[in-house]
Parts: structure tokens; sequence; C-alpha cells
């Protein structure tokens, strides 16, 4: 597979790091401004002072998102297919009645 790998610089906390990324340069750079505000909300609580422990509530904190984004879209999946069951038999049948156009 030689999927192009993009590298990108990016600030997170004010460090540069340069990302290689088989996504777009606009895509990497988004999720570290994503990063860097987590880590920085984390930071403004005043509960934590060290980067560190503020990048993995961050981290815990974006994990969090993740799941719950992909119970939702797990959620409606199965409601979508359920509903496609249930229309399934109603589109086979056909039409059970003539439609006329009101004019």
């Amino acid at each position: 597979m030689n999927a192009k790998r993009n590298s990108v610089r990016v600030t997170i906390l004010n460090e540069d790091y340069n990302i290689r990324s088989d996504t777009s340069a606009e895509h990497t750079r988004a999720v570290a401004q994503y990063v860097d505000r987590a880590i920085r909300q984390v930071m403004s609580s005043g509960v934590i002072v060290e980067s560190n422990k503020a990048a993995i509530l961050a981290a815990l904190q974006i994990a969090g998102e993740l799941f719950e984004s992909r119970e939702t879209t797990e959620d409606l999946t199965r409601s979508m297919q359920a509903l496609g069951d249930e229309l399934k038999p109603l589109l086979s049948s056909g039409p059970s009645t003539t439609m006329q156009r009101a004019d």
C-alpha cells in the first residue's frame, strides 16, 4: 500500500511537532488544534498545572467523546436498520392503491 503521507508542522502548547499522516494537512492541523484546546481547557481549570498530566486528562476526555460518538452512531445504525426492515415488506409488495394526481 503506497498511501501518500503528508508532513505537517503543528503547535501544541507552544511546542512544534512535525506530524506525518495519511490525512490532509488541514485535517491534521484541525486535530492538533482540537488537542491543544482540550489540554488548555484542562489546564485552565486550575486543578492541574503540569502539562503532561493535563495532556493525559485531555486524552481521556477526547477518548470519552469518541466512545460516546461511536455509541450514538451504533444506535443510529440499529434504528436505521430496523426502519429499513419495516419498510422492506411495504416496498416489495408494491402499491396497494392507485394514487391519483390532484390538479
